[in-house]
């Protein structure tokens, strides 16, 4: 993934820990082209993170992390929006 708009070796010197934060979200609501988040990294950043992913992504992490199932007006409400 690039990204234009931030210049990423001054952020991550400046504040490592905003910047890993910053990165997995990055990674997760605009793709991850080849590399792959860390478990463990997703689960510690989670309460972070989970407010800045868009919901269709939020409610399949949860599921693929701790199983739980979105309800059916979850899933209603995420894909309302696509007709």
């Amino acid at each position: 993934m690039i990204n234009w708009s931030t210049d990423e070796k001054k952020f991550k010197k400046s504040n490592p820990k905003e910047y890993k934060l910053w990165r997995i979200t990055q990674l997760i609501n605009y793709g991850l082209d080849g590399e792959k988040l860390v478990l463990s990294e997703v689960k510690k950043s989670w309460d972070y993170i989970k407010n800045k992913i868009d919901e269709p992504s939020k409610n399949y992490l949860q599921y693929l992390i701790w199983g739980n199932q979105p309800s059916s007006t979850k899933i209603r409400k995420s894909f309302s929006n696509l007709s």
